[in-house]
């Protein structure tokens, strides 16, 4: 009804030019002037919040050099993230492993390093063949919170692998009853709404901030620090925030896991040589990815509203490379994977012999 009436405003407020210049009533009039009034209300609105439409990119250098030598690394990145969680994802589902805690776990774990890498990673390869890397300020938007979302999801989940490894070494005997198949979905579903919630936070302590200029951002991506270094309001609640919301969050999940897995080190003292081998084997690769993950994270958002030269070259850790190695790790490390893979590419090889 509104929108009904602010057209009809419109018409009245410009008639066209076969209607020819109107007489107006008192009413008309009335009308008229309360639309110039919201039109004038809704632009000051528009020009307080969104003087910068559109953000610029610094990028990781300036230097036409390197970022061409920058392409090609982080294209051969990409490419290996995708094909080698697509891969994990294949071999979990044609080989049926879904069913094993483990393995779930892992399936989500891949399509969160997908779908986190892709958040960043495109525009950025595409910006380094760009002379002039811009992003909209919806696209800025839109970025920061895919990589919070997934980024803090992705913590969530670590926590909840930690867990499964936690149950499978220190209760073996209860360990399928206590993981059954309706836990699992409940600790997933308890993983996205967690990254979910982090990240609405985060996003409303950006949004309520005014953008007046500049709008160049020292970074290959949208995120907290550098935007609050070009809001041209009060940052002091946003960067408290950001700190208690990410930074605890980052580092509070790195202590819970340093936790969890010296409690299962000790209670290896209690295994077979055999079964602290195995065990020792799947925690380490869960360790590794830890480290690589949140070690840069912690160094990120674990501070004051600041920045520092290093920041990108430590965010493309956890953007490109964690997700790059997650593949490799968990394959190289796991019997179960690897024997699944061969599996699912001998049943391939066979297929195309029977077809051909």
């Amino acid at each position: 009804m509104k929108l009904e009436g602010l057209r009809e405003c419109q018409k009245d407020v410009f008639p066209t030019a076969k209607e020819g210049p109107k007489s107006l009533s008192p009413s008309k009039l009335h009308r008229q002037l309360n639309f110039l009034r919201n039109l004038s209300s809704w632009n000051n609105f528009i020009g307080k919040m969104n003087n910068v439409t559109m953000f610029i990119f610094r990028g990781l250098s300036q230097n036409p050099k390197v970022e061409r030598v920058c392409f090609v690394v982080f294209s051969f990145f990409y490419i290996t993230i995708l094909l080698g969680n697509f891969l994990i994802i294949l071999t979990v589902r044609m080989g049926k492993l879904l069913k094993y805690p483990m393995y779930f776990f892992l399936n989500h774990l891949s399509i969160m390093d997908i779908c986190f890498s892709s958040a960043v990673t495109p525009k950025m390869i595409a910006n380094l063949l760009s002379k002039r890397k811009t992003i909209s300020y919806v696209g800025c938007t839109l970025q920061l919170f895919g990589v919070h979302f997934f980024g803090s999801s992705e913590i969530l989940l670590l926590l909840a692998m930690a867990y499964d490894r936690y149950v499978a070494i220190c209760k073996p005997l209860h360990y399928m009853t206590i993981m059954d198949q309706s836990r699992c979905n409940k600790i997933m579903l308890v993983v996205w709404v967690g990254g979910f919630v982090h990240t609405i936070i985060q996003l409303l302590s950006v949004l309520q901030l005014s953008f007046c200029g500049p709008n160049e951002i020292d970074h290959y991506f949208c995120d907290i620090h550098p935007l609050l270094k070009l809001a041209c309001t009060d940052t002091s609640i946003a960067g408290v925030v950001d700190t208690a919301n990410s930074g605890t969050f980052s580092l509070g999940g790195f202590v819970i896991l340093l936790i969890s897995y010296t409690v299962i080190l000790l209670s290896l003292r209690k295994q077979s040589a055999e079964g602290r081998r195995k065990a020792l084997s799947t925690c380490g690769s869960h360790i590794a990815v830890v480290i690589m993950f949140f070690g840069p994270c912690t160094f990120i958002y674990m501070r004051p509203n600041t920045t520092f030269a290093e920041d990108k070259m430590v965010a493309v850790f956890y953007t490109s490379v964690t997700p790059m190695l997650n593949p490799l790790i968990y394959t190289l490390r796991n019997t179960e994977v690897k024997n699944a893979m061969k599996k699912l590419w001998c049943r391939e090889v066979l297929w195309k012999a029977n077809y051909k």
